[in-house]
């Protein structure tokens, strides 16, 4: 099966030129950061959090306003401290990004756990790929890197629209990946599983009317919910497994979690509730750590629907 893999960039003199010297900037002051000690990083990504809080008004109402979506059994208060912490949490992120992309192996050993790795074997000695459901906690390009290292996987990817800001993505990605396929390419990612792969998917985020179901996620009840993450199951010779990463007081625990059982059943709707009751469980092991910034609730049953952001 043909597969469209992402090809690795090439360093372009035009990097040089002026118009890329504020992203150099940004690029050598995160690399230079990405070599402090930890504990000063989590400090760094506190102000990077607070910086957060008065130049994304938008993302940050984006989350609050997901948070009251989800938990309206919260008081506000305690909404609030989840939002305070989900902050600091994108503004670390920003730092474990260059964590993830730059970081020698033995600080990425040092720092992070893999835990349930025996789930993912135990699929690859019966010669069959894995299909790992993961879900969107900022952690997520650091807790990648980790797992790389016990084995390379198979993702899909989204190129960057600056092309030196590409460069340095594409080739901070693929210290974890295997290789990695176009963001588009279905047949692609199948073709891996069938080659005994580990793939990652995401099924946590909104993407449109196209092949979804609509059901109940958190305290919404109804949500888009994609069907795509059932094509790779029901197509692919490969069975799943859960994926969530965490930061700790230490470091990062990334936990792998047995798939459900008897999945998929033929009953699309069924088994995507399934996947978000699943998906609602790994959010509770650290709700600020989640990418509450994202318009989860954007897409509506009926095009008539009052949004949920208005």
């Amino acid at each position: 099966m043909q597969q469209q893999r992402v090809l690795a960039p090439h360093f372009q003199w035009a990097f040089l030129m002026p118009n890329y010297w504020l992203t150099w900037v940004s690029i050598v002051l995160l690399y230079t950061i990405s070599w402090l000690p930890y504990r000063l990083q989590v400090l760094l990504g506190k102000v990077l959090g607070f910086l957060l809080k008065h130049l994304a008004k938008k993302r940050v109402a984006i989350a609050k306003r997901n948070l009251l979506l989800c938990f309206p059994q919260l008081s506000e208060t305690q909404r609030a401290a989840i939002l305070h912490e989900n902050l600091n949490n994108a503004g670390m992120a920003i730092l474990e990004t260059s964590m993830g992309w730059w970081w020698p192996d033995w600080r990425v050993r040092n720092k992070a756990q893999v835990e349930g790795y025996e789930h993912i074997d135990a699929i690859l000695a019966k010669g069959k790929g894995v299909l790992a459901y993961a879900i969107h906690n900022m952690n997520l390009e650091f807790a990648c890197r980790a797992i790389g290292l016990t084995r390379p996987s198979v993702a899909f990817y989204r190129k960057h629209n600056n092309p030196l800001m590409e460069y340095m993505q594409y080739h901070g990605r693929n210290r974890s990946n295997k290789y990695m396929v176009h963001k588009r390419d279905v047949r692609g990612l199948i073709a891996a599983l069938d080659d005994g792969e580990v793939c990652f998917y995401l099924p946590d985020q909104d993407y449109g009317k196209t092949k979804c179901e609509f059901v109940p996620f958190f305290a919404v009840p109804e949500v888009a919910t994609t069907t795509g993450s059932l094509l790779f199951a029901k197509q692919a010779k490969c069975e799943t497994v859960f994926i969530v990463p965490l930061r700790t007081a230490t470091g990062y625990q990334v936990k792998v979690l047995p798939g459900l059982e008897n999945f998929p059943s033929g009953d699309d709707n069924k088994d995507v509730k399934r996947i978000n009751q699943k998906i609602e469980e790994m959010i509770m092991l650290a709700p600020a750590q989640y990418l509450w910034m994202h318009k989860r609730f954007k897409t509506r049953p009926e095009h008539d629907s009052a949004s949920l952001y208005d």
